[in-house]
């Protein structure tokens, strides 16, 4: 079941976030697997403005997605499915709904990404996503950004897809 977040759900999505970030370990990636995730007052802004929503199997969440607007366009700021429930579509239906979302907002989707990881740049190509050439200036901001926190010691870019009508 995918649904929007709720005050009592936030603290599972930082569990999420950790358990998820461990599978970046194995690649030597351990900056990406300690990063600490959303605070509850930043998971509780995403929430309160309808901009985040899990999906849930068993009543247990097992994945969430947080959206933006950036240069006019949807923005998939984080997305994240707890190991036990990989492989199972809830990144997909999650990444769904930001495209849904953003139907009404502007005329694409954008995100960053790490280019080799497979749950990432070749997971959101086989989504419709394509490596975005020439992002505009807000998300070459959030690239900067990532690029300071030491993201960019691995290949990483920005991508794009259009958004279904509305």
């Amino acid at each position: 079941m995918l649904r929007a977040a709720v005050e009592a759900d936030l603290p599972r999505l930082r569990e999420i976030e950790n358990a998820a970030g461990e599978s970046f370990r194995p690649l030597g990636m351990d900056l990406v697997a300690e990063d600490e995730p959303a605070s509850l007052a930043e998971l509780r802004e995403y929430a309160g403005a309808g901009r985040a929503w899990v999906t849930t199997t068993g009543g247990e969440v097992a994945g969430y997605v947080l959206a933006d607007v950036v240069d006019g366009n949807g923005h998939v700021e984080q997305v994240s499915v707890h190991p036990d429930h990989a492989g199972a579509g809830h990144g997909r239906r999650l990444v769904r709904r930001v495209l849904e979302w953003a139907a009404a907002r502007g005329p694409a989707v954008t995100l960053t990404t790490f280019v080799d990881v497979p749950w990432n740049g070749p997971y959101y190509e086989r989504l419709g996503f394509r490596y975005l050439d020439d992002p505009g200036p807000e998300l070459r901001a959030l690239r900067r950004r990532e690029a300071e926190h030491g993201l960019d010691a691995w290949p990483r870019a920005a991508m794009i897809r259009p958004a279904p009508p509305a």
